[in-house]
């Protein structure tokens, strides 16, 4: 298991499983909906973070009668990723605690410059993390 994955497991109170999930998945999100440059070099500084990103990027999305009804209107971004997160068993708190683990690591690999774009880039991010 990755040191990334380990850290945030430890820090967040997680089963080290759901946070490789967790921390795939919300890479995969930024990937998907993040300004495409900054993004590329955050994820590529993260030591593993290509690797969850491969294995789970899109995991879960449309499942669901929500995921399914989110689709249907166009995705549904943020709170797409959310409902996701809360899936394989995370509370809002558990939410918000991986999401600034997940960025504060990125910060320490990428630069906070690089991150900061990334974040700024995602509509409604900045008050998850």
């Amino acid at each position: 298991m990755n040191e990334l994955v380990n850290r945030i497991a430890t820090n967040v109170g997680i089963d080290a499983d759901v946070a490789e999930k967790a921390v795939g998945m919300m890479l995969g999100f930024l990937q998907r909906e993040a300004a495409d440059g900054p993004v590329a070099k955050m994820i590529e500084a993260i030591p593993g973070a290509v690797d969850l990103v491969a294995r789970y990027n899109g995991e879960g999305e449309g499942k669901g009668l929500l995921g399914g009804l989110m689709s249907a209107i166009g995705g549904g971004g943020i709170m797409g990723l959310g409902q996701q997160l809360m899936a394989l068993g995370l509370g809002m708190g558990e939410i918000t605690s991986l999401s600034r683990e997940t960025i504060a690591a990125a910060r320490e690999y990428a630069g906070a410059d690089v991150v900061d774009e990334v974040v700024a880039s995602v509509p409604g991010l900045s008050q998850f993390v």
